[in-house]
């Protein structure tokens, strides 16, 4: 463990590893693996950073044996590349999936990168240990991890990941932008984490530094001293006389005497005018970055540091619930699922690392209840009874909301109700931010037309008044199911499920068709294969590949074990599965649901992004969802590799990508998947086609491939996408906010696709005042439009408490086109010194927030065209911009 106020001296055991990682095919300094596309060989932002998380995971993994398993000895990683799903297989035991862990590594990842992409960083020299200001950027380096510190113990993971990829970038920047190690120097810093230790031997601004270099490759253009520098880019800062360049092709400062650089980015000359000291340069910031690692575990112990990263393979555990007076069976079933989860699991693997619950009823919803204490989350839950009455409908969106803006990515969350919502408008925001945060949305709906006690009803309510939970439950991969109270708490068992991480299986096609089967794939590598059934269901049957079947008769079977609940079926299959392809065919009145879902390690991650190519630091900058009209790349990350029959078949591969509409399913084009590095890492990519990208409505991703010994493999991502008409930015103040201030937002919009004619509306959760100059704005192709918000914060703000701001653009012409959404996440933070990380704490209480429903805005221009509309290439050139797609935003 680091010391919390000295230099680091000592690594440890993880040092030992750092050579055998570097020596490994690597993806520089450069932003991420695309990057090798222009400097092939060099080590990125993004190799630097995964690799120093696993060093420090491998080193708290030997110093915390795993309980009931055998220690981990370092000598069996020597020798070969340091990979997740290895550390996890040897941890949690064979087939733990790292899903969730590695998700958490691509968020400080692309926060990372994002620094060379984001108008608001890309420019700034204190953020890059540029132009000699050398003090400033110690200053916003530490600044970033105190509020990655500040940020975790507010249990706002996302936020506190995106904070440390800041300081990552440019704490690595540091040992390719300075001279560092052309003075020499073998270890990091020894003063740059430490804000205590001043920085001593700083070049002046009257001391010249570098001699005139005419070449690309500029091995001797520093002056002979022993003092510390770094170069200037562009030309702002101007560069003095007699100063080092940055270097490179996009550096004008370069080209003015003394020409030339000194930056170490990246293996190529016409990058990097020092890239024969590249990997020297990188095994520094390397170590550097293990320290920057190591003293956050320091800081917040090893349970906050597994939270921050998401060292574990068990999910998170969300309850929304509706407390009406009907409401007490679904209550009751509520809290035996999270009871038995708790007990089931606590000490082990798979207990969850975070809870969160959220009450609602009408007209209120909340407050928030979060914690990472399952005692704690117990005893809340069990205070909460059903009590009153009320009309329907509910708040109930306004409560998922509250729950989406607390619950970490990649988790499932469950709501419990009887009424239709009463803030259905929040519908296409409620989605959109479903997607953003990649959670999955389960509705338990215990509606029941012949209860003759509990809630009144209004006069009239629509036979469609829970169409906004179905469209939810679609967008976020979730699903809608009706059931009745008798049968809520043996329904309520795919919670339990649900926890343990399972992946939905695709159907061909997709939805019931009647006198036609269902078809799903079974691979060797899936186990506990449930089939679930509900709807007005006369009869169904279950075949596998040798023509063995089975009927809707409960109890076991030849192929698994039914039981039936009202209108629900649950079958779980035996194991082990034969493979190949598997049959169900459903008799039906209506249209039923069939959902099929497996326990596997091999699944995989996404996310889409634009090549950057013509800067200083080519690279591709990340999106979540492709944005019509900008060529976009798919990047996917397989998780669970080494999950083989037998250990010595080769690596499963994925070759193809499949896109479908949703929701029936209809082939839209496959694309070829292309392996991006080492095979074993697991990274693959894929150029959309223009005509893929003009889809209109969601559509699925399906993963193509085979396993080890040729056999077929098929995974679906866990929800749809959709291409967004419309690239929406938003950003706020660096650092955190501060009660009794108001904080500048800065806004643009852009459409690559075609004119636009443009609402803009904004809300705040909590209810903040906010006020913006942009209400409405009509673009143009290539046109980009700027706009001011000002967020007030009370004095009464609650210090670490989070804020998300959104701003909504809706077409006023075309009513079938979905609305763009932008989400920023920001937190109030307290006074509190700014030179200093802070102080080591070890508790675990949970957090309670009181929100309520928010909407203030007060329009200052007129509706028309907008001011500050740009004719051109909307995307250079704009200023204080975060993708709202990105899951980025709000440094």
């Amino acid at each position: 463990m680091l010391p919390t106020d000295e230099p680091l001296s000592h690594l440890g055991p993880s040092l030992l590893l750092l050579l055998q990682l570097l020596l490994a095919p690597a993806a520089a300094f450069f932003p991420n693996i695309w990057s090798l596309l222009a400097a092939p060989g060099s080590i990125t932002h993004q190799d630097l950073t995964e690799e120093a998380a696993l060093n420090v995971t491998l080193q708290l993994f030997l110093e915390q044996p795993p309980p009931g398993r055998p220690p981990l000895r370092l000598e069996d990683f020597l020798g070969r590349t340091l990979l997740a799903d290895d550390l996890f297989a040897a941890y949690f035991g064979p087939g733990s999936p790292s899903r969730r862990f590695r998700a958490a590594l691509g968020e400080v990842s692309r926060a990372n990168a994002a620094q060379d992409f984001l108008p608001t960083s890309r420019n700034d020299p204190d953020l890059h240990f540029d132009a000699e200001r050398l003090g400033q950027g110690r200053a916003r380096l530490v600044g970033a991890l105190g509020e990655t510190v500040v940020a975790a113990r507010a249990l706002d993971h996302s936020l506190a990941r995106q904070r440390l990829g800041a300081a990552l970038h440019a704490l690595q920047d540091f040992y390719s932008h300075s001279n560092w190690v052309e003075l020499g120097k073998q270890q990091p810093h020894p003063h740059l984490l430490w804000p205590r230790q001043g920085l001593r031997n700083l070049a002046q601004v009257g001391d010249p530094t570098c001699s005139d270099c005419d070449e690309w490759s500029c091995p001797g253009n520093l002056l002979g001293f022993t003092l510390l520098t770094s170069g200037y880019f562009g030309t702002h800062p101007s560069k003095p006389p007699g100063k080092c360049s940055h270097g490179g092709h996009f550096d004008q400062s370069s080209s003015q005497p003394p020409r030339g650089g000194i930056n170490k980015d990246s293996t190529s000359p016409g990058f990097s005018p020092h890239h024969m000291l590249h990997l020297q340069a990188a095994n520094l910031a390397l170590l550097a970055s293990i320290q920057a690692f190591s003293l956050l575990r320091s800081r917040l112990g090893d349970r906050g540091f597994s939270r921050l990263l998401d060292i574990t393979p068990a999910s998170s555990l969300s309850f929304v619930l509706d407390t009406t007076g009907s409401m007490g069976e679904e209550i009751n079933a509520a809290k035996i699922q999270a009871r038995h989860i708790v007990e089931q699991r606590r000490g082990g693997p798979m207990e969850p690392t975070h809870y969160v619950l959220v009450p609602f009823h009408d007209p209120g919803f909340g407050p928030v209840f979060t914690t990472s204490d399952p005692d704690s989350f117990w005893q809340q839950l069990n205070e909460i009874h059903a009590l009153g009455g009320g009309d329907e409908p509910e708040m109930c969106l306004s409560a998922l909301e509250l729950a989406l803006l607390h619950t970490p990515p990649l988790s499932d969350i469950f709501v419990f109700t009887d009424a239709s919502p009463k803030d259905a408008f929040l519908t296409n925001r409620v989605e959109s931010l479903t997607q953003e945060r990649r959670c999955r949305v389960t509705f338990l709906l215990t509606e029941d037309p012949s209860r003759v006690q509990g809630r009144p009803r209004r006069e009239v309510l629509s036979p469609l008044r829970f169409e906004p939970y179905e469209a939810v439950a679609l967008a976020s991969g979730g699903e809608v199911i009706f059931t009745k109270d008798q049968y809520i708490q043996d329904v309520a068992a795919i919670v339990g499920d649900s926890v343990a991480d399972l992946v939905t299986l695709p159907l061909e096609p997709p939805v019931v068709v009647p006198e036609r089967p269902l078809v799903f794939s079974v691979d060797g590598l899936l186990q506990r294969v449930t089939v679930r059934i509900h709807g007005e269901v006369s009869s169904f049957w279950i075949r596998n590949p040798a023509g063995v079947s089975q009927g809707q008769e409960e109890g076991e079977g030849p192929l698994g074990h039914t039981r039936r609940f009202g209108q629900f079926w649950m079958v779980r299959m035996n194991d082990p599965l034969q493979t190949g392809i598997w049959e169900i065919q459903v008799t039906a009145k209506g249209t039923p649901r069939v959902r099929v879902q497996a326990r596997t390690s091999l699944d995989f991650l996404f996310h889409f992004g634009i090549p950057m190519e013509d800067g200083p630091h080519p690279g591709l900058y990340p999106l979540t969802q492709p944005v019509a009209g900008l060529q976009t790349q798919l990047l996917v990350e397989v998780t669970g590799l080494g999950s083989r029959g037998n250990p010595g078949d080769p690596l499963p591969h994925f070759s193809h990508v499949v896109l479908r509409g949703v929701p029936h399913g209809a082939e839209l084009g496959r694309v070829p998947l292309e392996p991006m590095g080492p095979r074993e890492r697991g990274l693959l990519a894929a150029s959309l086609p223009p005509t893929l990208l003009s889809t209109a409505g969601p559509f699925s991703l399906e993963l193509i491939g085979q396993d080890g010994v040729g056999q077929g493999l098929h995974r679906v991502a866990p929800q749809p996408c959709a291409v967004v008409p419309v690239l929406l930015e938003l950003s706020g103040p660096p650092g955190f906010l501060a009660p009794g201030t108001e904080a500048p937002l800065s806004l643009r919009i852009a459409s690559f696709s075609g004119p636009q004619d443009l609402d803009l509306r904004t809300s705040v959760n909590p209810s903040f005042a906010l006020t913006s100059n942009l209400s409405r704005v009509r673009l143009e192709q290539n046109e980009s439009a700027w706009g001011c918000l000002w967020l007030k914060v009370p004095d009464t703000a609650a210090s670490d408490s989070v804020v998300m701001v959104t701003v909504t653009a809706m077409n006023r012409e075309a009513s079938t086109v979905p609305p763009t959404h932008a989400f920023l996440r920001l937190l109030v933070r307290g006074p509190t010194p700014q030179d200093q990380l802070p102080a080591p704490v070890h508790s675990t209480d949970p957090v309670l927030t009181t929100t309520s429903p928010a909407f203030h805005l007060s329009t200052l221009v007129t509706p028309g065209r907008a001011e500050g509309g740009l004719v051109g290439n909307p995307w250079w050139g704009t200023v204080g911009a975060v993708l709202l797609l990105l899951g980025l935003a709000s440094w």
